[in-house]
């Protein structure tokens, strides 16, 4: 059927989502050219610099046996944390006074500018998660901090765990 009226578009342009849409980052092709911590290998999927993200950075940390990081923040950045294998220990606070463990399937929040310690809770197996941050930038804030000998156990309580289970 003919049409009387001009086209204003070129009927064979592709739109820009079909190419530029939906990616794939094979688990093979992760960037390990990221910042790094002695005992953890951390390595980029989702990023400005390989899919043009503009407010995420994701990506996989493997904690070493019996590694942990300093104390420290991440800013005004939010961070989640999925525990694919291995045992999670997080201590949070001023003086890193409070505890929570995570294990396989947990997530793990850490709000903006919380002081915090990530550690294998395992002496001898990896911990293996996948990390989320809430922007693009890699922002780390050390912290000199001397850990408290005893933390505050603080335990999970909400609709998988009702009854604080750790």
């Amino acid at each position: 059927m003919a049409h009387d009226h001009p086209h204003d578009h070129d009927d064979h342009a592709e739109p820009a989502w079909k190419r530029d849409g939906v990616r794939v980052i094979p688990g093979n092709q992760l960037d390990t050219n990221t910042a790094q911590t002695p005992g953890m290998n951390r390595a980029a999927a989702i990023n400005f610099a390989r899919v043009g993200a503009q407010k995420l950075w994701a990506g996989t940390v493997t904690i070493h046996a019996n590694a942990k990081t300093g104390a420290h923040h991440h800013g005004h950045l939010e961070s989640v944390i999925y525990v694919v294998r291995g045992k999670a220990r997080m201590r949070w606070g001023e003086q890193l006074e409070f505890t929570a463990e995570a294990g396989p399937g947990d997530f793990i929040y850490v709000p903006p500018y919380v002081p915090h310690q990530e550690i294998n809770a395992s002496a001898t197996e990896p911990l293996e998660c996948v990390l989320c941050r809430s922007d693009g930038e890699a922002v780390a804030v050390n912290i000199d901090i001397e850990p408290v000998e005893k933390p505050e156990t603080v335990l999970w309580v909400d609709p998988t765990h009702p009854t604080g289970g750790v």
